[in-house]
């Protein structure tokens, strides 16, 4: 029999309590827990065909969520005067009924499409169940949190969020739920007064449409990047990506375009899977080369714009010494020994799946990361090892910064499946000060960036984490005292984490008391001032297998 998604994650939490608490203090109720929570899946399961019912403003299908007659507090119809909040975003609260009352399913109908009235454009909706409790496995109560982002009637962008309890039953023939009670705890708005990004992507040249997931011409575990320079040198910049079957290299022409060039200068197919591609001008000509993470053997081409004349790319991996073996997921280059010339990191995953991490917190068992030192004269040493920072703990990503200020490049790794790495570059080896330095940061790590956050002069720290709304449920169920701070497991489904530099190379986590970062399964991004007002904003993908349904995923 086949069992519920909820079903498997309270096993592999139940597992891994066992293994971070101690099996003496986990003795937990098995199978009520799995009741609970497969009532709670059924629930959430329902409220995302709910979400895609107010998406579309279906009010056919939206009333079919609703009992005959409900106690409620529904969503507003009036919304209170916009207010200032920061920069360019505006904020506006919601005029609430204060008392729940009794309504048709008609009368609360009206007032929830009278409310999705509010949006000339409706993007996304979601209704997600933070906590539940159930009397019976046809009755039971839930606390609520939703969204609605789309367009006000003025054009304007603007994002609703708020909470919700509600009471449900679900009917014996359809086992599906219908909700007797809706009452609105909170609910708010804000709007962005200016819009600064559009999707151009097709008018530009560089849409790309792949084929799904395990399906033909995309059958393999890994993901694919880009990376941007003037690889012309004419003064613009341009795209290279790699991909499942080939690669892309796109020219820009400086009006708005680019001219997919790939086949011209001989990287649209590669000896290897290429994953994340990296410029970097490796001999100090004046053009950029490229290096791309692989799975299989790394490999480097060389930009021979300068010296030839013209733009072409030569892969150079074996004489450059760079062919060596990993599970390549990301690449970044920076001076390591202060000689002027670029030396590349590549961290290394492993093959999930075929191999399964040895700890789901603390795992050691990936493949090693490489550290190419530039000897110069085209050639490269790999030294990972020898200098200290062969991680293996299923390694995402890198950066290089000069954490404590010495004048040479330490480096941060972010790892998955638990703790990360702060090395700091002693000159002649780098030394993993990650915990002593406040940044060991255990955690789904997937991604870094330092910057600037608050302007003090030096470099903050933002560490891409995963967080997971099912997770957090149940563990508020078996450890409903603890947090983040005193639970790795609770670490472990919260998000990402944001550390400030307090100076000397020294850092203290200050992600709740700048909003926390709840980011779903989050990859990488970070720090970008998107406004270009001086202050370092901060930006983070997600996603995953999308599947034929909202609850497929």
């Amino acid at each position: 029999m086949r069992e519920t998604k909820s079903l498997i994650l309270i096993g592999f939490i139940v597992l891994l309590a066992g293994a971070v608490i101690g099996a003496s203090q986990t003795r937990f109720d098995r199978k009520a827990l799995d009741t609970v929570e497969e009532l709670s899946e059924s629930l959430a399961d329902d409220l995302l065909e709910f979400s895609v019912a107010v998406r579309q403003r279906d009010a056919a299908r939206i009333s079919m969520f609703f009992a005959d007659s409900l106690w409620a507090i529904p969503l507003p119809t009036r919304a209170m005067p916009l207010r200032s909040d920061v920069k360019w975003i505006q904020s506006h609260g919601w005029i609430v009924q204060t008392t729940p009352r009794r309504l048709s399913r008609q009368a609360f109908l009206k007032d929830w499409m009278a409310f999705l009235d509010h949006f000339s454009a409706i993007e996304d909706a979601r209704f997600k169940v933070k906590m539940a409790r159930f009397e019976t496995s046809r009755a039971g109560r839930a606390r609520v949190s939703f969204f609605v982002v789309g367009r006000d009637r003025q054009g304007h962008r603007e994002w609703v969020r708020g909470y919700a309890t509600i009471k449900a039953r679900r009917s014996a023939r359809a086992r599906k739920w219908a909700m007797t009670e809706f009452v609105v705890k909170r609910i708010d708005s804000l709007v962005a007064t200016r819009d600064l990004f559009s999707e151009v992507s097709v008018p530009a040249g560089v849409s790309l449409r792949i084929p799904a997931y395990g399906s033909p011409g995309n059958e393999g575990f890994v993901w694919h990047g880009a990376a941007a320079a003037d690889v012309d040198l004419d003064g613009d910049i341009d795209i290279f990506a790699t991909g499942a079957t080939e690669n892309h290299l796109y020219l820009n022409d400086g009006n708005g375009r680019f001219h997919e060039a790939s086949a011209d200068v001989g990287v649209t197919y590669l000896p290897e899977e290429g994953v994340a591609p990296l410029f970097l001008d490796y001999d100090n000509d004046g053009d950029p080369d490229l290096f791309i993470s692989a799975v299989g053997n790394q490999m480097l081409l060389e930009n021979r714009l300068i010296p030839d004349g013209d733009l072409a790319f030569l892969d150079i991996s074996l004489e450059s010494g760079v062919a060596v073996p990993a599970i390549g997921f990301s690449a970044v280059a920076g001076d390591v020994n202060g000689d002027g010339r670029p030396d590349i990191y590549v961290t290394s995953y492993n093959r999930y799946g075929q191999v399964m991490p040895n700890s789901w917190y603390r795992a050691t068992n990936g493949t090693p990361n490489l550290l190419f030192v530039n000897q110069g004269g085209g050639r490269f040493k790999e030294m990972a090892r020898e200098l200290g920072v062969a991680d293996t703990r299923w390694s995402y990503a890198a950066q290089f910064v000069d954490v404590d200020g010495d004048g040479d490049q330490d480096l941060y790794v972010a790892n998955d499946f638990g703790e990360n790495g702060l090395y700091l570059n002693m000159g002649d080896r780098f030394v993993d000060r990650a915990q002593e330095r406040g940044v060991l940061d255990p955690g789904n790590g997937m991604g870094v960036s330092f910057g600037d956050y608050d302007n003090d002069g030096d470099l903050d720290l933002f560490v891409t984490n995963m967080s997971s709304t099912a997770g957090q449920r149940i563990l508020h169920r078996l450890f409903p005292a603890s947090h983040r701070g005193d639970n790795v497991l609770a670490k472990l489904a919260s998000g990402s984490s944001l550390y400030e530099n307090v100076g000397h190379g020294m850092f203290q986590n200050v992600t709740k008391a700048a909003g926390g970062f709840p980011g779903g399964w989050a990859w990488g991004g970070g720090f970008i001032d998107v406004d270009n007002d001086g202050w370092e904003d901060i930006y983070t993908p997600n996603g995953f297998i999308s599947g034929k349904s909202m609850k497929d995923t």
